[in-house]
């Protein structure tokens, strides 16, 4: 098989701080172990905004970025056998090689098989598969979804079922996915427990609604953005509330709502500050909080020891804690079953040149 360059249309990234610009780029074909992916749909997340702002310290440029993408397999390079030419597939920013020893571990699903090079920006080898005006172009997350074709690592592939809605199932690849295992596998919220969610986006409703599957009694939402409080009752929060409409710390407002704190906390901003109230809102004796917002580089978390060793855990998690390989397949099957939501998480539908619209949308809360 002669494979060939394709040539496409791709959201560019030349530097930090401004907006992306579409661009034709060349994607080179598939080598060893690599598959190329027509992307059909991307999703933008704030993960993609933290990097293009310049605050990332993995961050390098010029990128394209994206990470929460579904398409169609182009091609696959030597060595590949899980996936063919016209298979349906989400790529996988957190792969699973199956071989690693934490991908043997059943405790964790951060697979390391090819977390240095993914951080710098490169395939596998070392190299890139993205060329536009002459310059090379650096990969992001492993899956640069914002390209309408890209290239990853065969290990960094879930094949799903064909008949998915590629614009929805795309969602599946980072934030419903992340917010939603961050509940029931993490956390492990059990039935009739209570629970606060810190930041009411989509991370955060698709925490809610892990926290409903799993059988929540009281779901309470915290947002400052009030817009946000009705479609966060549709996921199931029983209330909403912000932090500034009381006169006293959000944790102190918590404890006395329910009779000590609640038994499950979630943190989806990546605000430090929110990171502690969340904690300090859990229940002595054997209240769980988990961080789900990717705080800026450098910061750092705090509480007085006096609050883990009267029985609070803290915790943190990646892409929900789920094997990525495996769990996928599984998480859209459960969505044809109706037994999750993905479409209510999507708010717009815009095409491909207006993504730093889609950029502006996002920030502004909408």
């Amino acid at each position: 098989v002669v494979f060939q360059v394709i040539k496409c249309k791709a959201a560019v990234a030349w530097e930090a701080g401004k907006p992306l610009s579409l661009e034709e780029v060349e994607v080179a074909p598939p080598k060893a172990r690599e598959v190329r992916i027509k992307i059909v749909a991307t999703a933008v997340c704030h993960t993609d905004a933290y990097t293009l702002s310049g605050a990332d310290p993995e961050g390098c440029f010029p990128v394209i970025l994206g990470h929460e993408g579904a398409g169609i397999v182009e091609s696959v390079g030597e060595g590949v056998t899980k996936v063919k030419p016209g298979d349906t597939v989400i790529p996988l920013y957190i792969p699973q090689c199956g071989e690693c020893k934490f991908c043997k571990n059943p405790k964790t699903n951060l697979c390391q098989k090819i977390r240095i090079t993914q951080g710098k920006g490169l395939m596998p080898d070392g190299t890139s598969r993205f060329t536009c005006k002459g310059k090379q172009i650096y990969h992001f997350m492993g899956t640069s979804t914002f390209s309408e074709y890209t290239v990853v690592a065969d290990i960094s592939v879930a094949k799903i079922d064909a008949a998915a809605p590629l614009d929805k199932v795309c969602l599946l690849g980072c934030g419903i996915s992340t917010g939603y295992g961050a509940a029931v596998n993490t956390a492990k919220v059990e039935p009739g427990s209570t629970c606060a969610v810190f930041g009411l986006g989509g991370v955060g409703l698709a925490v809610i609604m892990g926290c409903k599957v799993a059988g929540a009694s009281q779901i309470i939402g915290i947002d400052l953005n009030k817009d946000k409080y009705a479609k966060a009752k549709e996921f199931g929060a029983t209330e909403c509330i912000s932090p500034q409409d009381f006169k006293k710390p959000i944790q102190e407002v918590l404890a006395e709502m329910t009779d000590g704190g609640v038994d499950y906390s979630f943190e989806c901003i990546g605000n430090v500050g929110v990171m502690r109230a969340a904690l300090e809102a859990c229940h002595k004796g054997w209240g769980v909080s988990v961080i789900v917002g990717v705080a800026a580089a450098g910061q750092e978390i705090s509480t007085r020891p006096f609050q883990l060793v009267t029985g609070r855990t803290w915790k943190g998690t990646a892409f929900g804690g789920w094997k990525s390989v495996d769990s996928v397949p599984k998480l859209v099957t459960d969505y044809m079953s109706k037994k999750i939501k993905v479409d209510e998480f999507v708010t717009h539908t815009l095409p491909f040149d207006k993504i730093n619209e889609a950029f502006e949308l996002m920030h502004t809360g909408k």
